[in-house]
């Protein structure tokens, strides 16, 4: 998978849990937007737009909580933060 990082965003979704990181970009080889949370192993998401993509990885981020909940596997804390706002504080 390719990924134009010119065209990355930077999200902060507060939700369910607080201040979980999502990586939004686009990638040339599948044509859209990928969303991504760190924190949540495999938890990523498609969309045509930004907007969409934010919003299926929302959905995925419920499945993903739900399914590990379910299992009795815990849940990480909400940790990553890219380099630029680590250098910051």
């Amino acid at each position: 998978m390719r990924y134009n990082r010119c065209e990355e965003l930077q999200v902060v979704w507060v939700n369910e849990m607080k201040d979980y990181h999502i990586n939004i970009f686009y990638s040339e080889e599948d044509e859209g937007y990928i969303a991504d949370i760190p924190d949540l192993k495999f938890c990523s998401a498609f969309g045509d737009t930004p907007e969409e993509a934010l919003r299926e990885v929302q959905i995925a981020k419920t499945a993903w909580l739900e399914a590990a909940r379910a299992e009795g596997k815990p849940i990480p804390l909400p940790r990553y933060r890219p380099v630029i706002y680590q250098v910051a504080s």
